[in-house]
């Protein structure tokens, strides 16, 4: 995911890539274990970025069988060998289970091999198992190195040589059970298969009035069906670390005829592959439809997913995540020393950080102990923030107590979406409505924007009105780009007549322009002394406060769609460019990471001004491209990135200039990026951010309510947003000073810092700053200032 160079905190200076040679090291990159989407994102990444900074980079194909068998499975990479992979889902250099490395022997024969090939840095790309191999294979290396000596394999001189071995993994597993890691490579692609399934069942059950059981992966972790669950709101969910209490089959039949009584003409249960009762004993979806047919009578049906779940097109977050994850681990091996224990990069919140390998392991295998020992929730414990969290928002959103239970606040909350449609808005919406009535609210709903609330389109909502909102795209309360400023006086009045205590505004920067107009008017209006929590919810991703908005990756998965099917188009035809204009603005968000994701040979953007020189070099780049195999280019285009250098002028001089050497194609993505079903990232994201979002809500009315406390200090009108590792309320008076508003975009954009990869990547000279990489991190102390910024 991804500033110009940013500011600098005192006392430390930027670390640029070009202080790290790499200049006769060599690299080995393999795959192993269970495939995923996205390894080869991160085996590309590793290739190019290893030969940009001079080392050698070699393919060992068939993961450890491939370093024990040796010959022709080891293969010096070249730049091309990984063009076109991005797209291409599992692993172009193939996976093997590999018993002779467990054994001595094997390993021997894979230092021999190594050796000949000079290899003392080890990019592994795999699960736990496979890391811990890596581990142990890194410890032994020199008492292999002089057993091999001792029998004449090797001379002493490669002993002395190749003394020591680097090793760095990358976690690449859909199930996303590796610890120390947000997010694993492969797991938000496994939740794109999941829930395109979902969608198509949802439609066929909700037409037969029936109940789908259906079965996901996850032998030992349950994150792939407690995210489906979350993304989809269904009914129950069966997790390994998590086992239903005893009794579970009554509550869960009560659960499911209660919905039905509530005139809801579908169930979904999702079960993860190892689901266990509290005695250790399976669950088996056959079980659960079996209990559900004999109790209720319902209509069940079973659905197992299988390895469509390993299959298909990564994501465009998992390209970036490992295009992220492989240039981290390249810039690791250049900056280890002997002393250097093997890491693994891992994404903390919205960074990239570097933790040490044992110890992430040995956290992972510590899950595994607490479920056999039925110590269930030290397992959800360990399982990290992300898992955790999730685990108690569905818990909340999905079960509703009866309204007796509940203890009334005596506040009203209005919820309204602002701006352009952002995929997303309608998930965030249905889960601050459903906080806000758990919590003992009433939720108010504001249909079209500050326009609406200006004429009094306010309804209330409740908790099943918004039952299925979380697959739904665009805005279902409706949205619009008007701002408030000359409604202020209908507003005001409409918040007095309807007694609105607080309110929720989801949207794009319109959202944060009306929340200022609104905390300016406070002096004259009193009724805006509320409680205000701006939720960023736009493609642009152009709102300051938030590194992420709702609906950004949504857009970004469309973008990066189109340039696949772009890019197939220009390979049948070869020599042929695409000049591609992307939304967003003045912001190049889209632009610039949709690039970074299909693998495109440059993007203009505001952020970074151009001339006709820059122009000129990318058509001399692109017509040496064309002398190579790879016979195609790609070029994205902001819409609003020049005023005179359009998307006509470019496509005009790209023809021009590439006469006889490449013709030129231009699209317009126009409102396709606004449109479609969210991503299950914005559908995940959506429901966290905005239950979080109600959290503070309630906490500022029992602060205020009752003790007679006017809301008049500016931390009662925030921004809620992600910053690096951390979730964070910022007051809109302290984001002014961070906004160019007549471009409306923040002044300092995190994604820049990333810009530079997508120019590596590309064979472009390009100046990258290294300064966040460094230390290895404590697994435990990841997060010691701030709320943890789980993605």
């Amino acid at each position: 995911m991804a500033s110009s160079v940013p500011l600098t905190p005192k006392g430390s200076f930027p670390r640029y890539l070009e202080h790290l040679s790499g200049s006769g090291k060599a690299i080995g990159v393999l795959t192993s274990g269970g495939d995923a989407q996205g390894m080869n994102a991160a085996v590309r990444a590793v290739v190019r970025m290893g030969i940009y900074v001079g080392a050698k980079v070699y393919f060992i194909y068939e993961g450890y069988q491939g370093m024990v068998d040796g010959g022709s499975n080891i293969v010096e990479a070249k730049w091309e060998s990984v063009s076109s992979i991005l797209q291409v889902g599992g692993t172009i250099i193939g996976s093997a289970r590999c018993k002779a490395f467990h054994t001595r022997e094997g390993r021997l024969q894979a230092a021999a091999n190594l050796v000949q090939w000079g290899i003392t840095n080890l990019c592994v790309i795999g699960g736990d198992g496979s890391l811990t191999g890596a581990n142990i294979f890194r410890k032994e290396w020199s008492e292999l190195l002089v057993e091999l000596a001792k029998n004449g394999k090797i001379s002493e001189e490669a002993v002395t040589k190749y003394s020591y071995l680097n090793v760095v993994g990358m976690v690449g597993s859909i199930d996303n059970d590796f610890c120390g890691t947000d997010m694993t490579i492969g797991t938000d692609s496994a939740l794109h298969r999941i829930m395109e399934v979902i969608d198509a069942i949802m439609t066929t059950a909700q037409s037969h009035q029936r109940t789908f059981v259906l079965e996901v992966m996850g032998r030992h972790c349950g994150y792939l069906a407690l995210v489906s669950a979350l993304a989809c709101g269904a009914d129950w969910v069966f997790l390994p670390e998590s086992p239903p209490e005893e009794g579970w089959e009554e509550n869960m039949c009560v659960k499911l005829s209660e919905n039905r009584a509530r005139k809801k003409r579908l169930n979904i249960i999702i079960v993860a592959e190892g689901a266990i009762d509290t005695q250790n004993q399976p669950i088996s979806s056959q079980k659960i439809k079996d209990l559900v047919v004999k109790q209720l009578g319902f209509d069940t049906r079973v659905t197992i997913l299988g390895h469509v779940q390993r299959g298909g097109t990564p994501s465009a977050f998992d390209r970036i995540l490992a295009s992220r994850m492989g240039v981290e681990a390249v810039v690791a091996l250049l900056e280890a020393t002997p002393e250097t224990p093997a890491c693994v990069v891992s994404l903390s919140g919205n960074q990239a950080v570097r933790l040490p390998l044992v110890e992430c392991v040995q956290m992972t295998q510590d899950v595994q102990k607490a479920m056999d020992e039925r110590r269930f929730k030290d397992a959800v414990r360990l399982r990290g923030r992300s898992f955790e969290g999730n685990l108690n928002i569905y818990k909340r959103l999905a079960i509703k107590l009866p309204d007796d239970q509940i203890t009334k606040s005596n506040c009203s909350v209005a919820v309204i979406n602002v701006g352009a449609p952002a995929a997303g808005m309608n998930a965030a919406v249905r889960s601050a409505v459903r906080v806000g009535i758990a919590d003992g609210h009433k939720m108010l709903a504001i249909y079209d924007g500050f326009d609406g609330f200006a004429k009094g389109q306010i309804k209330e909502i409740g908790w099943s009105d918004v039952g299925g909102w979380t697959g739904q795209g665009g805005s279902i309360l409706g949205t619009k780009r008007v701002l408030p400023g000359k409604f202020l006086e209908e507003i005001a009045e409409q918040i007095r007549a309807h007694s609105i205590n607080a309110l929720l505004i989801i949207g794009g920067f319109e959202a944060y322009s009306g929340a200022i107009m609104m905390a300016n008017a406070r002096d004259s209006h009193e009724e805006f002394c509320i409680p205000v929590c701006v939720l960023p919810a736009t493609i642009s991703n152009n709102v300051p406060g938030t590194d992420i908005s709702i609906g950004s990756d949504t857009g970004l998965d469309a973008v990066v769609e189109t340039c696949d099917r772009i890019k197939q188009s220009a390979s049948g035809t070869k020599r042929r460019v695409f000049i591609i204009e992307t939304m967003g603005g003045y912001c190049g968000y889209l632009a610039n990471m949709g690039g970074l994701a299909a693998g495109a040979d440059a993007a203009y953007i505001f952020e970074e001004p151009f001339d006709i020189r820059d122009l000129q070099s990318n058509v001399e780049h692109l017509t040496e491209k064309m002398k190579t195999s790879i016979q195609r280019g790609l070029v994205l285009r902001n819409e609003s990135c020049s005023e005179n250098y359009t998307t006509d002028f470019i496509y005009q001089l790209y023809s021009e200039e590439g006469k006889g050497v490449f013709d030129c194609r231009k699209n317009v993505l126009g409102h396709m990026q606004q449109g479609g079903v969210p991503s299950p990232f914005d559908r995940n994201f959506g429901t966290k951010i905005s239950a979080r979002a109600m959290q503070w809500i309630t906490t500022k009315l029992k602060e205020s309510y009752g003790k007679g406390k006017k809301c008049v200090s500016d931390d009662y009108i925030c921004v809620l947003g992600i910053s690096k590792r951390n979730v964070i309320f910022q007051p809109v008076a302290d984001l002014k000073e961070e906004t160019d508003f007549e471009h409306r975009i923040p002044k300092e954009q995190w994604w820049l810092k990333l810009r530079p990869l997508m120019k590596i990547l590309a064979k472009y000279k390009a100046s990258f700053d290294v300064s966040d990489s460094g230390q290895l991190e404590p697994v435990q102390d990841q997060n010691t200032q701030g709320e943890p910024a789980a993605i």
